[in-house]
């Protein structure tokens, strides 16, 4: 992803993420065990901090470490903020700590992608 343009696709993921994140799913197609969006909040939240982290250490040049720790904390925080804004917000949605575990196995694999990665792909 070109740098310039990294924070643009960042921001725009993370508002549409907010947005789906606090809209009536009532629309939706019923999933064949309780548990399966947690699927999506794994795969959502991997993209949102490895967006971050491209954004922070391409554009804004901080060092990798720095970079990593600084997308998955605020991944982590903007998940818990979401949830209990769905608590707060919607009388549609609700909070569920199952939601932020899997948000944080997502960034949690994110993490561990780009330490395996990091002497292959990301250079210092």
């Amino acid at each position: 992803m070109h740098k310039k343009i990294a924070f643009f696709v960042a921001l725009g993921y993370t508002i549409a993420l907010t947005a789906v994140s606090l809209v009536s799913v009532s629309g939706m197609p019923d999933f064949e065990y309780s548990n399966a969006d947690k699927i999506y909040h794994f795969i959502a939240y991997f993209f949102l901090s490895s967006l971050w982290f491209v954004v922070l250490f391409k554009r804004y040049k901080l060092p990798f470490y720095k970079s990593l720790l600084y997308s998955v904390v605020a991944s982590i925080l903007f998940g818990i903020i979401i949830e209990v804004l769905q608590a707060i917000l919607t009388d549609y949605r609700s909070a569920d700590y199952m939601d932020v575990l899997a948000n944080t196995i997502g960034v949690s694999t994110t993490v561990i992608t780009l330490l395996i990665l990091k002497k292959k792909v990301v250079k210092k």
